[in-house]
């Protein structure tokens, strides 16, 4: 990986863990819904890093398509009232590492995550300035391989590197045919990887090095 010259960066369990504030979307969305059902970290753990098409059917099962894409609209509206107030929590040195990865690589998100939730992580976090794009699973509906590839044809990159948390990190990295970093404190795991690292501080080490 000697001749990187970006990196594209998963959001959820790579760079932040905002599930407490998922759940209370996830639950105040459902409220207003008038689902009797109460959602706990357990069940937003289970799902973290699916597409919509995935989660909606298993969250809502006895709910039409229609149905399940209207109480999504609703948690996601909730939760662009939380995320401004409560956030998540930065892993250590992710934002030390970000600010230092930038003056050397050009850096990219590429997430699962609904239409504006990048931005909202971003504003959040203080980190807009660092990144130079990102794409939303949300925005197109399209699996991560194809938005690494978009960002890619948009951006010229010609060697990128995608650095995720779980075994479809791994696999949409495949696809798009560039390297893969595993970070092993998210959310999910794979044995199929480049280069692994267990927090952020190595990560960053490694690519100023290089």
């Amino acid at each position: 990986m000697n001749d990187t010259d970006s990196l594209i960066f998963d959001m959820d369990g790579t760079l932040w863990d905002a599930v407490d504030s998922y759940v209370q979307s996830w639950n105040e969305g459902a409220k207003i819904e008038n689902i009797d059902r109460v959602f706990t970290r357990a069940d937003l753990d289970h799902v973290m890093g699916w597409e919509r098409g995935k989660v909606l059917p298993y969250m809502f099962p006895d709910k039409s398509v229609e149905e399940q894409e209207r109480i999504y609209q609703t948690i996601n509206e909730c939760r662009a009232k939380i995320i401004p107030r409560s956030g998540g929590v930065l892993y250590e040195g992710v934002r030390e590492g970000i600010i230092e990865l930038a003056t050397k690589y050009k850096l990219f998100i590429v997430s699962n995550c609904p239409k504006g939730l990048i931005t909202e992580f971003m504003i959040w976090a203080g980190l807009q300035g660092y990144f130079v794009d990102e794409m939303a699973h949300g925005v197109n509906s399209m699996p991560k391989s194809h938005n690494i590839k978009l960002l890619m044809d948009k951006h010229s990159l010609l060697n990128p590197v995608y650095i995720g948390d779980t075994h479809g990190d791994s696999r949409d990295s495949r696809t798009a045919k560039v390297p893969f970093v595993l970070v092993t404190y998210g959310f999910g795991d794979t044995d199929d990887f480049d280069q692994k690292f267990d927090n952020f501080r190595s990560l960053t080490n490694y690519f100023m090095d290089l």
